[in-house]
């Protein structure tokens, strides 16, 4: 049996789960999410936690049960207290602008770079170079952070790019040149 997947889902007060056929839908104070289940993948709401169950040992069932579970863990701490994501934007004349729902990106091309940003993520920059996502969809949030991130992956050799806020980049030595 899944590891994960055999764990219960604690649900915290003030927020309410409720399993349909083939959905789970998560209802919290800063939205509402849903997952649809896999078929031969079934939930139950039972004395305030959710359990997931499958009705053979397939890989893919198998597999599909580890993420039905955190999928629906994730979701229940998203409607409870949201997710957050920072990026910096690091180099000389780097910078990021938002432009109505738009995310505008000067970093080191022609021309601006334009990234719309998604229904249900909400975007802060900060001195222009401090970029925070925040949603309530884990989801939807990393998938944008990627999206900037890729823009200007940051340089090994000169540190310029965009990066998330904490990770850390070994900076690399040049050529040392001709002796």
């Amino acid at each position: 049996m899944s590891r994960i997947g055999k764990k219960l889902i604690p649900i915290p007060s003030g927020v309410e789960v409720k399993v349909n056929e083939a959905q789970v839908l998560v209802k919290g104070p800063l939205g509402q999410l849903e997952w649809a289940l896999t078929p031969g993948i079934t939930a139950k709401v039972e004395a305030g936690s959710v359990s997931l169950a499958r009705t053979d040992n397939t890989v893919t069932l198998r597999a599909m049960h580890g993420l039905t579970r955190a999928e629906i863990s994730n979701q229940i701490v998203g409607v409870k207290e949201g997710y957050q994501r920072d990026l910096e934007v690091m180099g000389v004349g780097y910078r990021a602008q938002l432009q109505g729902n738009d995310l505008s990106f000067t970093v080191g091309y022609a021309h601006p770079v334009l990234l719309k940003i998604p229904q249900g993520v909400k975007a802060t920059v900060d001195k222009q170079t401090l970029i925070s996502l925040k949603g309530i969809d884990k989801r939807v949030v990393s998938q944008v952070a990627a999206q900037i991130r890729e823009l200007k992956i940051p340089d090994v050799y000169k540190h310029k790019g965009i990066k998330y806020v904490g990770e850390e980049l070994l900076k690399k030595a040049g050529k040392a040149g001709k002796k």
